[in-house]
């Protein structure tokens, strides 16, 4: 088969510590390497173009919209398309395996599974459920897209199969905790937008993947978000932060470990928690109101 040729869309904004290790892990493996940034004020840009990249700049709402765009305006020529975080890099071997498999996809076939692996404080954390986390992350072009969500947005493939490719695409941010917890911050408020929007029904664009515990990884994912959505507020990050750390062994990754989902997995929850409660409060209870604010605010169209 011809139907080789891959895109690397990455988005940034300043991403100048990261930007020159992920577009290295993509060279000769995709013969186009999309920046799509965010107005960085350092050298991403500067670096992203001596690379060999190319790279625009578009307003930033979120993630997924941003990417959506790229896809949509970009003139991408390439038949597959490849999101990469400026913070991860490919390992050789799966980008190996990739060009080996890649040229044997039938056309029936729209999606790609990788492994996602996290590094935090330079350990690899591969216990409590963090790793191997497939997900997919290759898209034939004009077959998929972003979940349009605020936060922890995951790609889909509006219809035929997908494949699982058993190799990794390494999350490893080089920032520090303090750069880290603010980041989380940030995150909080939009993560506490899509706990309103599934709790009240009001998450529409992404109404079509039914909630099945048996059923894909995206209907299983959201009907475990939904349960996690309508357990008690306030309890449920401890709740996650037992299951994660105890019972799928999250202790077995160290002292990193321990920092990661203590941070991650109890204190970035309860900081969602938090901010979803302060809004409630902010609308006195009202849970009419409420809508109307997110209907006003955060459902529209791209």
């Amino acid at each position: 088969m011809t139907d080789v040729t891959i895109a690397a869309v990455i988005l940034t904004k300043n991403e100048e510590r990261h930007i020159a290790r992920c577009i290295r892990s993509l060279q000769g493996v995709c013969g186009e390497i999309w920046v799509i940034d965010s107005y960085s004020t350092d050298r991403t840009c500067e670096i992203a173009e001596s690379m060999g990249a190319r790279v625009v700049q578009h307003p930033f709402e979120n993630q997924a919209r941003q990417f959506n765009w790229a896809i949509d305006c970009c003139s991408i020529a390439a038949t597959w398309i490849w999101r990469v975080d400026a913070d991860e890099y490919v390992e050789k071997e799966l980008a190996m395996q990739v060009l080996a498999r890649i040229r044997e996809l039938p056309r029936s076939v729209n999606g790609i599974y990788v492994n996602k692996k996290i590094v935090f404080m330079g350990r690899p954390l591969l216990h409590g459920g963090w790793y191997p986390a497939p997900q997919i992350k290759i898209i034939r072009k004009g077959y998929g897209a972003s979940e349009d969500k605020w936060m922890d947005e995951h790609l889909t493939v509006f219809h035929g199969e997908t494949v699982y490719i058993n190799g990794d695409q390494t999350d490893e941010n080089l920032n520090d905790l303090s750069w880290w917890s603010q980041k989380h911050i940030g995150y909080a408020g939009r993560e506490a937008i899509n706990v309103l929007l599934m709790a009240y029904g009001l998450d529409v664009k992404n109404a079509e993947v039914q909630p099945k515990f048996w059923g894909t990884d995206a209907e299983r994912k959201r009907w475990l978000k939904l349960k996690y959505v309508r357990s008690p507020l306030f309890l449920r990050p401890f709740v996650n932060f037992f299951l994660r750390y105890v019972l799928k062994g999250g202790f077995l990754d160290g002292k990193e470990g321990f920092i990661w989902h203590i941070l991650q997995g109890f204190w970035y929850r309860m900081l969602v928690d938090a901010k979803v409660y302060e809004w409630k409060k902010k609308m006195g209870g009202d849970t009419e109101k409420m809508k109307e604010w997110l209907m006003e605010n955060y459902v529209k169209e791209n």
